[in-house]
């Protein structure tokens, strides 16, 4: 883990002039850029259980989406400043992001983005972008756009244009129209000469209420460059901007063979049964676990058990499948998913599966967190015909459905 909990401490204009086009081949970002992540607020409108940057967006906490596209870009330190009593969270969300820096945020963004920059300022750097964690899609085309635009200017932010007629409201009635060409959306990450806003900072005497570090850099006179953000920069907001980004209900199949023989112990659904035979395999070839992890790994598009564990890998010979399980489990649950019900059919001959069925649905259930009420284990034969017909082996198909979280 590369985490550190630092000290707690309790309209903009374009210039006009014409950026320079970024050399692709050059390193980006330059070495000494370093972010703000303001991530110190509690996000009641989202809806969710927990502030929403440390909900689940798409797999992750909102919160690492744009940390680790910063850290992709090469920039550091990023100080995340993260509400008072949040360290726990807010270090499982961000774990194993190098560079990375949590600090206790302030009342206000305002605040917040205050702590952090003075946080940087006994090894500051040249630039720093200060960011939104509301905002996780982060395209690193818009951060290449904001340094471009720092090699000649003190101050960057991305903005869109406004595409909706605009009115002015006066008592719920309509006093005439804006003009909407004069007017941008403002995104972030916003980019600054470091020394530049941590001076407009210090300098701001009013209430600690300001929109973004734009205004306060404007209250100082820095000339603010527009530069074109993305429509994938979108906040999240309210509780609809979780509930749209992914299908509420997935559903995977797998299936399974493998081999009787002698000298092998026979493992099905995690718990080993008394049989004259076992089935052969790299691992102990718990085939219904085998099936259940592809009806898995397939509801959420991650490939199947051979590509997470190889029989050519030889740190699997002998292992336990419910290894296997677990892994797939812990990837439904990073996918923003949890498991609704498990449907599990054996394909046997012999042994006889009734005797043992509450037992192995009670396992399943304990090795996949969910109650056991939803896991089905059932068993079949095939009438004599085909190989488990003759006893040569055992199959098994499963089928997995996920909800979102």
């Amino acid at each position: 883990m590369c985490l550190k909990f630092g000290q707690r401490i309790v309209d903009c204009r374009s210039i006009g002039k014409r950026l320079p086009a970024r050399d692709m081949n050059a390193p980006s970002p330059p070495p000494l850029t370093a972010a703000v992540v303001v991530a110190a607020g509690q996000g009641l409108r989202a809806g969710q259980p927990l502030p929403k940057q440390f909900a689940r967006w798409r797999g992750k906490p909102v919160v690492r989406h744009s940390v680790e596209a910063l850290a992709a870009a090469g920039i550091a330190p990023i100080i995340v400043a993260i509400p008072e009593g949040a360290e726990e969270i807010a270090l499982a969300a961000l774990s194993g992001i190098a560079g990375v820096r949590l600090i206790t945020g302030g009342a206000t963004r305002q605040q917040s983005v205050r702590l952090g920059l003075e946080a940087l300022a006994s090894d500051p750097p040249e630039f720093v972008l200060i960011h939104d964690a509301a905002r996780p899609t982060l395209p690193s085309a818009v951060i290449t756009r904001l340094l471009d635009a720092l090699a000649i200017q003190q101050a960057a932010i991305p903005v869109l244009p406004v595409v909706d007629s605009l009115a002015h409201d006066e008592d719920g009635m309509m006093a005439g129209p804006a003009d909407r060409n004069a007017l941008r959306r403002v995104q972030t990450p916003q980019a600054f000469h470091y020394g530049a806003i941590l001076a407009a900072h210090r300098a701001w005497t009013g209430d600690p209420v300001a929109g973004d570090d734009a205004q306060v850099a404007q209250a100082v006179a820095i000339g603010v460059a527009l530069v074109t953000g993305d429509e994938m920069l979108h906040k999240l907001t309210y509780a609809s901007d979780f509930a749209v980004n992914a299908p509420p209900l997935r559903v995977g199949t797998g299936y399974d063979v493998h081999r009787l023989t002698d000298g092998e112990e026979l493992w099905l659904c995690g718990i080993k049964l008394d049989h004259p035979q076992g089935l052969a395999g790299h691992s102990d070839a718990d085939v219904a676990i085998h099936a259940l992890v592809d009806a898995l790994l397939g509801a959420i598009g991650a490939g199947d058990i051979g590509q997470h564990f190889p029989p050519s890998d030889p740190q699997w010979r002998g292992a336990a499948s419910h290894l296997f399980l677990a892994h797939a489990a812990t990837l439904v649950g990073d996918a923003g998913y949890r498991i609704g019900n498990v449907d599990l059919t054996i394909i046997c001959e012999a042994p006889k599966i009734g005797p043992h069925r509450e037992a192995m649905r009670a396992r399943l259930a304990e090795l996949l967190g969910i109650d056991s009420a939803m896991v089905s284990v059932k068993a079949t034969t095939t009438e004599k015909l085909g190989f488990t017909g003759r006893g040569e082996g055992i199959a098994a198909q499963a089928v997995a459905t996920l909800v979102l979280t």
